[in-house]
């Protein structure tokens, strides 16, 4: 609420001296330029499911919706915003007369997905996931990228502010307007299709991050998999699970709120529509066991991976004790011949030397096919 007094105090001065007031939307028309502010994506009034064409500013739209010969069932207002500052969205939170909290959620943005229900409109918090394309997977690879869309549901408004530079709704909105019959619903139609795109990108997603798993999963099992594999392995299994864990933060926290609108009778939503918020329930539910699901398949993979590196270092430190056993015999047995006794066998022997060399390689050569026997070289 402090906010909203500070905003009004601002104002008073501007409209004591007949100045424009700094709202970009305000109530009087005086700052009527929504066309002309960056964060105003687009600003449409739509009747019976179909769209105006006349261009018009969030006030203008309000008011010609809301007078005598303007209002109707069916007929409602789309404003669609892309990273509003305070001073940008201030007028048309007046003018719609959204929550505080709801309004610094939108500003702000870094929300988790949620579901808030005010007095007469519903406050809901997409989180958008985007493939990262890349040529190789590495250690320090983005997969996924996240964005916001946020929507407050009037009876007879929908104001979507969307964060991040993925999740345009502007494709959305075009199909929307090609299907008269379904926008005649009114705004729960439209807060259904941004839910049913968020999901379906959800899905998209799953099953290209699918794909690095089971490339990561292929190189850890691989026979040729070379030990300096092994280490860089480790580093795209790590940096595969910060994705996921990403995605999982999306994903996870919608799954009440779509609960709640797909079986909660709300006077907001559309009954008919609220049938079609099942099917999207539906599909996040599968989304959210498919990245629970990669989760713990890389766990185990991470797993494997250190599994085979222990292994690995067994293996090296057994060869490296064989060979300092096959070289302890010659080093052991010239040692001896070193402390220069003189009674010593063999020194007088014409085939002394070769002898004992002989002894050696004899020697060198049982304890090799042991080792190698035992699997050990």
């Amino acid at each position: 609420m402090s906010m909203i007094r500070d905003l009004r105090a601002a104002v008073r001065p501007a409209l004591r001296r007949g100045g424009r007031t700094p709202f970009p939307y305000a109530s009087d028309g005086a700052a009527g330029d929504a066309t002309e502010t960056s964060a105003v994506v687009d600003c449409a009034v739509y009747r019976d499911g179909r769209r105006e064409t006349r261009r018009v500013s969030p006030a203008e739209a309000l008011r010609a919706l809301r007078s005598e010969e303007g209002g109707g069932d069916g007929a409602f207002v789309w404003i669609g915003l892309h990273e509003p500052t305070e001073r940008e969205f201030a007028g048309i939170a007046r003018e719609f007369g959204l929550h505080p909290l709801a309004v610094e959620d939108a500003v702000h943005a870094h929300q988790r997905p949620k579901l808030e229900r005010y007095d007469d409109s519903l406050f809901t918090v997409f989180k958008t996931i985007h493939y990262v394309e890349h040529a190789e997977l590495t250690d320090t690879s983005e997969v996924v990228e996240t964005g916001e869309v946020m929507c407050f549901t009037g009876r007879d408004y929908i104001i979507t502010v969307r964060h991040g530079g993925q999740g345009s709704l502007r494709s959305l909105r075009h199909r929307l307007e090609d299907d008269p019959e379904s926008l005649a619903k009114g705004p729960s139609a439209v807060l259904h299709a941004i839910a049913d795109q968020v999901v379906d990108g959800y899905l998209a997603v799953a099953g290209a991050v699918q794909d690095d798993i089971d490339e990561v999963e292929i190189q850890v099992f691989s026979e040729n998999a070379g030990r300096g594999r092994r280490g860089r392995e480790a580093g795209r299994i790590y940096q595969l699970k910060r994705e996921v864990l990403e995605f999982k933060r999306a994903v996870s926290p919608l799954l009440r709120p779509m609960q709640l609108l797909s079986e909660r009778p709300m006077r907001l939503i559309d009954p008919d529509i609220q049938k079609y918020f099942r099917d999207v329930a539906d599909h996040l539910t599968r989304v959210n066991e498919q990245v629970l699901s990669f989760d713990d398949l890389l766990n185990s993979i991470l797993q494997a991976n250190l599994a085979q590196a222990t292994v690995a270092q067994n293996e090296d430190m057994r060869k490296i004790t064989s060979w300092a056993a096959i070289f302890a015999v010659p080093t052991m047995i010239a040692g001896i011949y070193g402390m220069n006794f003189d009674y010593m066998p063999e020194l007088q022997w014409k085939y002394g030397y070769p002898t004992v060399m002989a002894v050696i390689v004899g020697i060198c050569y049982a304890i090799h096919r042991g080792f190698k026997r035992n699997g050990w070289l």
